[in-house]
């Protein structure tokens, strides 16, 4: 069974999502834990793979909106991974 362009593409853009509700799930069980709102690391690395995917098939399908709307939010979730390792993290 061989995988076409449109197979893997469609892979992506699903990764991409599934690393977006990935985050979620993440944050909430991290609050939980700690009986406040809380963001951890990860919740940013996924934010940045998820972005990073949906964006490669943005590009590739060529959608402008998804593009500018897809980088526009990687460059927050970036500088938020930034600030991350700029500053000490207290549980």
């Amino acid at each position: 069974m061989t995988l076409d362009s449109q197979t893997l593409w469609l892979g992506a853009g699903f990764a991409g999502q599934a690393f977006f509700a990935a985050r979620f799930l993440v944050q909430w069980l991290y609050s939980e834990a700690r009986g406040k709102s809380r963001v951890p690391g990860v919740f940013w690395y996924l934010s940045v793979a998820g972005g990073v995917l949906v964006l490669s098939y943005a590009i590739h399908r060529q959608e402008l909106v998804f593009v500018i709307g897809e980088t526009v939010t990687l460059l927050v979730f970036l500088r938020n991974l930034q600030l991350l390792h700029k500053s000490p993290q207290k549980p």
